[in-house]
């Protein structure tokens, strides 16, 4: 048993999909929560920007004393994935884990994948996919309706920003029952999941701490809505950081 938390990162609320899939698998599982709403959007940002937020979210949530980290955000996953698998805390992008999710749809049809700006434009999504699967369509956030027009057709879809969690049900119901939907949040989760327990890391107590770099009361407020339930604790106010 190892009693360490685990440490969920996003750019804001998207990852808290994540944790709640997390929370679902290990209810036991003390859990580190950091949303950088001071510098979101990520995926407007160059990709040197994103290596080096990547670099100092990892070291943040890592000084928390965490056992292994869950980037939660498509965007530093695509962009920032050799960092990621170089860091000494064992961490886990949702890049990789959507994919192999995506591997099991069946069919023959397209597959698409709907991002941000800077993951569509990073090709980590495009390679992988065409690495692990048959075919697929890339979309991107700031063009949603068009790409979910285009992707009509496709056996699945994988919402590769975490955000789109948190809308889920509007995007499942705009495609229809035909297109399966395939959440990056919800298989990182797994993979983080499947790591502990595999490993004996399992751990207890269910403690949640939240930080924020912006407004934390705003976090906070926003956090419980969309947990479906007050936050733990309030959020605790982090330093912007500079890129």
């Amino acid at each position: 048993m190892d009693n360490r938390p685990v440490g969920i990162f996003d750019s804001g609320l998207g990852g808290l999909t994540a944790m709640k899939a997390l929370r679902e698998l290990l209810p036991g599982e003390n859990i580190i929560y950091f949303g950088d709403t001071g510098r979101l959007p990520y995926g407007e940002k160059s990709r040197g920007q994103l290596e080096r937020m990547a670099v100092q979210d990892l070291e943040l949530i890592a000084a928390c004393g965490v056992k292994a980290i869950l980037v939660a955000c498509g965007t530093l996953s695509s962009n920032a994935a050799g960092i990621l698998d170089a860091y000494p805390v064992p961490s886990f992008g949702v890049l990789k884990a959507g994919v192999a999710g995506m591997r099991i749809i069946p069919g023959t049809g397209a597959l698409g994948v709907l991002a941000t700006e800077a993951s569509v434009r990073s090709g980590a999504f495009e390679r992988a996919l065409r690495k692990a699967c048959r075919r697929f369509r890339s979309g991107c956030c700031r063009v949603l309706p068009m790409s979910l027009s285009a992707d009509r057709i496709a056996d699945a879809v994988l919402l590769g920003c975490t955000h789109y969690g948190i809308i889920e049900r509007a995007i499942a119901d705009f495609l229809g029952a035909k297109t399966a939907l395939v959440s990056a949040a919800t298989c990182g989760a797994a993979a983080v999941a499947q790591y502990l327990i595999v490993n004996g890391m399992t751990g207890e107590g269910g403690r949640e701490r939240f930080l924020a770099s912006g407004d934390p009361a705003a976090f906070t407020r926003a956090a419980s809505t969309f947990l479906g339930r007050a936050a733990a604790q309030a959020a605790e106010a982090v330093p912007v950081m500079e890129i």
